[in-house]
């Protein structure tokens, strides 16, 4: 393939304007996990577990642009790179498709539940009919399998979370002595109110995990982003769609200068990804100081739809309507961005898993159909029936963050690291990899990253 095939990528302030991939990424990592675990986390730990938050989000960054990075550069996503990973066939996407079935049914139907809790705060309609209305406009943006209005959408959203909370951060934001403390690593004890009044748990553990696991969305979301750099079609991914695995004939046709090319869009990538984590990383810390500035001096850590309606009376009081209307728009606006993406975003994923693992499925239908029925799937299933039942969004959304934030995710840094290091150089010339070979600061953040999450994998295991 000769260089001119390829197309330029853009510099300076010219990649602003294809920087939609890492708008849809920050609204799926701004979310549940912001709106529910870290507001909860703030009320029991106060802000001296912000460095927690940082850590968990400043590693899933290096988690997901690595797999941007391949896919950028091979024009696949990364259930396919999980399919290359050397073993019995298909056994990674096996894994993956048993454990994320599970962990997108508990996930949309948490966002369904806490949506449509918080929607009914901001407006006279029963939560019940909140969450159904949210979940159908979920539902008929994800169905037409778009990217760009899912982009444009995600933009908006984004716009209003930040305002919202931009206004939350000026009003309690907290003396720079304190905010300083906050990032020592250590672990706050869980005080004695939450414990008798909340029914906390005395281990700090036990509520920081599932927020870690969220924050910056979890295995899922750094699946998704390479959904939406395809969608922006990115370097080798210009042109060639959803569902596809790489041309192999083509990447190994690949010549020297078209890498280079290439190359010019894992740096717009890895950008894109820096100020998506940027936002998510501000947003997130600034939920976690309105926790502890509101919800922790009334030894209040509401758990359930009443957080809700609880959030909406505090913060009203304390800034008067126009600083309660803001929280509750951004924070409505957060939980229904998730769910949006994330009916976006799992049937892509359990779409490809199905292709791969059952290739009748893949032959049989086309991409578009192969999505719309895992949708279908989901949202009867998954929201449809299991929120039904009204079960504890604030219980569920931990449990998903376990499921999809913690557990898998040591587990895919390392088929990241065999896909960039082991898989990649098989795919090309010697020449041209190294070319698109990563930096080795990819290596060494996702060896990092592994060993972290590790560690938060064994303290679930120890409770």
């Amino acid at each position: 393939m000769r260089g001119a095939e390829v197309k330029v990528a853009p510099r300076g302030l010219a990649m602003l304007a294809v920087l939609g991939a890492g708008m849809v990424y920050c609204s799926d990592m701004i979310g549940s996990g912001e709106v529910i675990l870290t507001t909860r986390n703030g009320a029991v730990l106060g802000i001296g577990v912000i460095w927690a938050v940082l850590v968990g989000i400043f590693l899933k960054y290096w988690i997901g642009v690595s797999g941007a990075h391949y896919t950028v550069c091979t024009g696949e996503g990364m259930m396919d790179m999980f399919d290359r990973i050397p073993g019995p066939r298909h056994w990674v996407v096996w894994i993956v498709l048993v454990i994320q079935l599970l962990a997108a049914s508990i996930a949309t139907s948490a966002l369904a539940s806490a949506s449509g809790a918080f929607v009914s705060a901001l407006v006279p309609v029963s939560p019940y009919i909140a969450g159904w209305l949210v979940c159908l406009a979920a539902f008929l943006i994800a169905w037409s399998g778009g990217f760009q209005i899912l982009k444009v959408l995600m933009s908006i959203l984004v716009a209003m979370i930040i305002v919202g909370v931009f206004y939350v951060a000026a009003t309690v934001f907290p003396p720079l002595s304190e905010l300083f403390r906050a990032f020592l690593f250590q672990i706050p004890s869980v005080p004695e109110w939450a414990v008798t009044k909340a029914g906390v748990s005395p281990n700090p553990w036990r509520e920081i995990l599932p927020m870690m696991g969220w924050a910056a969305g979890g295995f899922g979301s750094q699946v998704w982003y390479t959904y939406w750099v395809m969608g922006e079609g990115h370097g080798m991914t210009h042109g060639r769609g959803y569902g596809r695995p790489a041309d192999l004939e083509t990447l190994r046709g690949l010549d020297v200068d078209a890498a280079r090319r290439v190359k010019g869009w894992c740096r717009l990538v890895y950008t894109d990804g820096a100020i998506a984590m940027g936002l998510t990383a501000i947003v997130t810390a600034t939920f976690l100081i309105a926790g502890a500035g509101i919800l922790r001096p009334n030894e209040l850590a509401p758990a359930g739809s009443e957080a809700a309606i609880t959030l909406s009376r505090l913060f009203s009081e304390r800034w008067g309507s126009i600083g309660g209307l803001l929280f509750m728009v951004s924070a409505a606006a957060a939980l229904i961005s998730t769910l949006t993406v994330q009916l976006a975003g799992w049937p892509r994923l359990l779409a490809d898993a199905f292709r791969i693992c059952i290739p009748a499925f893949g032959k049989r239908f086309a991409w578009r159909t192969q999505f719309r029925i895992v949708l279908v799937f989901l949202f009867l299933t998954n929201i449809v029936i299991v929120y039904s039942f009204g079960l504890n969004p604030v219980g569920m959304v931990r449990l998903a963050a376990v499921c999809d934030g913690l557990l898998l995710t040591p587990l895919q840094v390392i088929w990241i690291a065999i896909g960039l290091f082991v898989v990649m150089p098989r795919l090309y010339s010697r020449e041209v990899y190294q070319v698109l070979k990563p930096h080795r600061v990819f290596g060494v953040f996702l060896l990092l990253s592994c060993v972290v999450f590790s560690y938060f994998v064994y303290q679930i295991l120890s409770f």
